[in-house]
C-alpha cells in the first residue's frame, strides 16, 4: 500500500513540472493540470494500460486530453511513466520544434493519441476511437480470445462541455451505449473569464443522463481513492460514462488557487516558491526525486501487459489465422493485396458503361465496386443517406447492440467529422462521412485537425454547386470548394464524371498522408472518352482532356462544368480557334507534379480561361490577372439547375466569348 505521503509526492510532481515549465516558457496553462493531479494518478497508475515501450500497441488503452490546454499534465505523465519524452524536453515545453507543443500533437510526441486544444474535438474523438474498440471487438474476439478489449479514457473540463460539439457526439455514444468509454469532467467552475456560473449553469449530470449515459456525479476530484473507485465503478457499466469531479483549479497554489488567474498564466516564482515551502517540495526546477520517479515508473507493469497480450493473440492466431492476419492488416492501415485489380477494373466497367450519371451515383458505384475488397470501409451521412449515396447494397446500418459498417450520424456535420478522426487515429477502420457541400462549414475545424493531423479520413461532399436547384442560395454552394483548397495537407476532389470519380476514390484512399475530401454533383454529368494514358494522369490531379494542334488558349474546369468546357471548345474549333480543354479534379495534387509536368498540361504563353460554378478569386493563380474566369462573386438563387446556370452565365456562348476575350 503506499503511504499518504507518497500519493502526494506523485501528484505533486505533476503540479511540479506544470509550474516550472509554464514558468520557463512564460506561457501556457498550470491551473488544470495542478486541479487534476489526483485524478491523473488514479487513472495512470491503477487503470490505464500502456506501454510506454511501445506507445502503438494495438491492444492498449486510449488516453485523450480533450481540454489540451493543459498539455503539461500530458506532458508530466508520460515523462513520469517513462515513455521517450526527456526532461529537456520538458523544459523546452512550447518551443520550437520541440516534442511538448502548447497543445498535444499526435506523432509529435510518444503516447499522444489525438491533437488535441480545440475543445470538445478530443472528446469526439475519443467516441470515435470507442466506437472502433466497439466494432473490431464484435468482428475479431472469439470465445475465450478477447484481443481488443481496452478502454478509452477521456479528460474534459467545462469548455469542453459547453462547446455544440459535444452534445452532438456524446448524445450519439449514448444512443450507441458505447461502454468503453469513460469520461473525467474537471468540474473546476472556471473558464478564462472567471467564474463560470455566469454563462455556464447547465445541470450536467441530468444532461448526461438524458443522453443514456452511465453518471457517476459528486466525485472528490483530490480524493484518489474515489476516483479510482468511480472508475472500477466506471468499467462495470453497460453504457460510457461520466465522472463528475470537483476540483480546485490550480490546487496547491497559496494565494490563486480556485481562480482564472491560474488559467492560462504562469504562476511567477515568488508563487511556485511559496508553493514548494507550503508542501515541503525541497527539489529544484525540473528535477523530481528518485523515489518518485520509481514509483511512476511504468514500463515493467506496460512490458508485462503487452507480453501477456501478445501470448493471447499468438494463440488466437494458431486458431483463427485469418483473422489474425486480416486484424494486423487493418491495424497497419495496409491496403488488401486485391486492391488494385479492383480499381482497374472498375475503372474499365465505368469506360465500357460510358454512363452520363449524377457524380455523386458515381461515387455510390464506386463504393459498391471497392467496398468488394474493403472490408475496413466504415460508411455514414449526416442524416442525408438516400442524398449523399455512401450506403452500399451489402452495408449494414450500425445500432446499438448491433455492429454494422454503415453510420446514421443524424443532423451532426461537426460531430460526424470530428468522430471519423477518432476512427481513423484508433485504426482498424477506414471512415468516410456525408454531407452537402454547404455543411461543411459545420465540419470545418474537424477537417482542419485531420489535415493538421496527417491522417486518412475521408470527406464526402455532395450537391456541391448551384446545380443543387430548388433548394436556394442557403444550400448552394459558391465558396466552399475554394475555401477547402486553402487547408493545407488536405487534397480536396471535384470529379467531372464516372471515370474521374472512381479515380478520386482510389487516390484517397491509396493517401496516407493527410485526408481528402470528394465533392460530387446532384445532377448527371456526360461521360468524357479518354486514353489509357489520361486516365492514368487523372491522378495527377490535372491533365489534358481535349487537345488541339497549335491550341491558341486553354479552357481550365472541374466537375459539372467540364462538359461546358468541351462543348465551348468545339465551337470555337468550329470557328477556327483551337482550344485546349484542362481538367483540374484536384488542384492540391496538381500543384504537387513536378514543374515539367504542371508545364507540359499549362505550357506559359498561351491564355488562359478558368470556368467553375464558384467563387473566382481562387482561379487567378492558374489563368493570372490576364485570363478570365468565369464563375460565381454572389449567393446563389432558387429554381431548377438549368435555370440557374443560364441565369449566371454558365453557357457556351460565355465561355466562347471570354476565350475570344484573353485573345483579343
Amino acid at each position: 500500500m503506499t503511504s499518504t505521503q507518497s500519493l502526494s509526492n506523485m501528484a505533486n510532481a505533476i503540479r511540479a513540472l506544470a509550474m516550472d515549465a509554464v514558468q520557463k516558457a512564460n506561457s501556457g496553462h498550470p491551473g488544470m493540470p495542478m486541479g487534476m493531479a489526483e485524478i491523473a494518478f488514479a487513472l495512470w497508475d491503477r487503470h490505464y494500460r500502456h506501454n510506454p515501450a511501445d506507445p502503438r500497441w494495438s491492444a492498449r488503452d486510449r488516453f485523450v486530453l480533450s481540454n489540451g490546454h493543459g498539455s503539461m499534465l500530458h506532458y508530466a505523465l508520460l515523462h513520469l511513466t517513462g515513455h521517450d519524452l526527456s526532461m529537456e524536453e520538458i523544459r523546452n515545453f512550447r518551443q520550437l520544434h520541440s516534442k511538448t507543443a502548447g497543445h498535444p500533437e499526435v506523432e509529435v510526441t510518444p503516447g499522444v493519441e489525438t491533437t488535441t486544444g480545440p475543445l470538445g474535438q478530443g472528446l469526439a474523438n475519443a467516441v470515435g476511437m470507442a466506437l472502433s474498440e466497439s466494432l473490431l471487438a464484435a468482428e475479431f474476439n472469439k470465445p475465450g480470445f478477447d484481443i481488443v478489449d481496452h478502454h478509452t479514457y477521456v479528460f474534459t473540463g467545462d469548455g469542453c462541455l459547453m462547446e455544440g460539439i459535444s452534445h452532438e457526439v456524446c448524445s450519439l455514444a449514448g444512443t450507441l451505449r458505447l461502454s468503453k468509454l469513460i469520461v473525467l469532467y474537471d468540474d473546476n467552475g472556471i473558464s478564462i473569464d472567471g467564474k463560470v456560473d455566469g454563462w455556464f449553469t447547465d445541470d450536467t449530470p441530468r444532461r448526461f443522463e438524458a443522453y443514456g449515459w452511465n453518471v457517476i456525479p459528486g466525485v472528490d476530484g483530490h480524493d484518489v481513492d474515489a476516483v479510482d473507485a468511480a472508475i472500477q465503478k466506471a468499467k462495470k457499466a453497460d453504457r460510457p460514462t461520466l465522472i463528475c469531479c470537483k476540483t480546485v483549479i490550480g490546487k496547491g497554489a497559496p494565494t490563486m488557487q480556485g481562480t482564472d488567474k491560474v488559467h492560462g498564466a504562469a504562476l511567477g516564482e515568488k508563487e511556485i516558491t511559496a508553493w514548494r515551502e507550503q508542501i515541503g517540495w525541497t527539489s529544484p526546477p525540473f528535477e523530481i526525486p528518485a523515489d518518485v520517479y520509481k514509483a511512476w515508473d511504468a514500463r515493467e507493469r506496460g512490458a508485462r501487459l503487452q507480453q501477456e497480450w501478445t501470448a493471447l493473440f499468438d494463440a488466437y492466431s494458431e486458431r483463427f489465422p485469418q483473422e489474425a492476419g486480416e486484424y494486423l492488416r487493418r491495424m497497419k492501415g495496409d491496403l488488401p493485396g486485391n486492391f488494385d485489380k479492383a480499381v482497374s477494373d472498375y475503372i474499365a466497367t465505368c469506360v465500357d458503361k460510358k454512363e452520363n450519371i449524377a457524380s455523386r451515383k458515381a461515387s455510390q458505384n464506386a463504393i459498391q465496386a471497392l467496398a468488394q475488397v474493403l472490408p475496413e470501409f466504415l460508411g455514414g451521412s449526416a442524416d442525408l443517406t438516400g442524398s449523399n449515396l455512401t450506403n452500399w447494397k451489402e452495408s449494414v446500418p450500425l445500432r446499438a447492440g448491433q455492429p454494422g459498417n454503415h453510420i446514421n450520424y443524424g443532423v451532426r456535420e461537426f460531430g460526424m467529422s470530428a468522430i471519423m478522426n477518432g476512427i481513423t487515429l484508433h485504426g482498424g477502420f477506414l471512415p468516410f462521412g456525408a454531407t452537402f457541400l454547404t455543411f461543411s462549414d459545420y465540419s470545418r475545424n474537424a477537417l482542419r485537425m485531420a489535415a493538421l493531423m496527417k491522417i486518412r479520413t475521408l470527406f464526402v461532399f455532395t450537391h456541391d454547386s448551384i446545380g443543387l436547384g430548388e433548394d436556394g442560395p442557403t444550400h448552394q454552394s459558391v465558396e466552399h470548394v475554394s475555401s477547402l483548397r486553402l487547408i493545407p495537407n488536405l487534397d480536396n476532389w471535384r470529379p467531372c464524371d464516372t471515370v474521374e470519380s472512381a479515380v478520386a476514390w482510389e487516390q484517397a484512399i491509396r493517401r496516407h498522408a493527410g485526408p481528402s475530401t470528394l465533392i460530387f454533383s446532384r445532377q448527371n454529368l456526360a461521360f468524357q472518352e479518354r486514353s489509357a494514358e489520361q486516365i492514368n494522369n487523372i491522378r495527377r490531379g490535372g491533365y489534358v482532356l481535349k487537345d488541339a494542334p497549335n491550341a491558341k488558349a486553354i479552357l481550365i474546369a472541374t466537375g459539372s462544368e467540364i462538359e461546358l468546357a468541351v462543348k465551348a471548345a468545339d465551337e470555337l474549333a468550329g470557328q477556327g480557334i483551337p482550344v485546349r480543354v484542362v481538367s483540374m479534379p484536384s488542384t492540391d495534387v496538381f500543384d504537387r507534379q513536378d514543374a515539367a509536368y504542371r508545364a507540359s498540361v499549362l505550357p506559359r504563353g498561351v491564355p488562359r480561361v478558368a470556368v467553375e460554378a464558384g467563387v473566382t478569386a481562387f482561379w487567378h493563380k492558374y489563368v493570372g490577372l490576364e485570363g478570365a474566369v468565369i464563375g460565381i462573386d454572389t449567393f446563389g438563387e432558387s429554381a431548377p439547375a438549368g435555370v440557374l446556370f443560364k441565369h449566371f452565365g454558365f453557357t457556351t456562348e460565355k465561355v466562347v466569348a471570354a476565350v475570344k476575350s484573353v485573345l483579343a
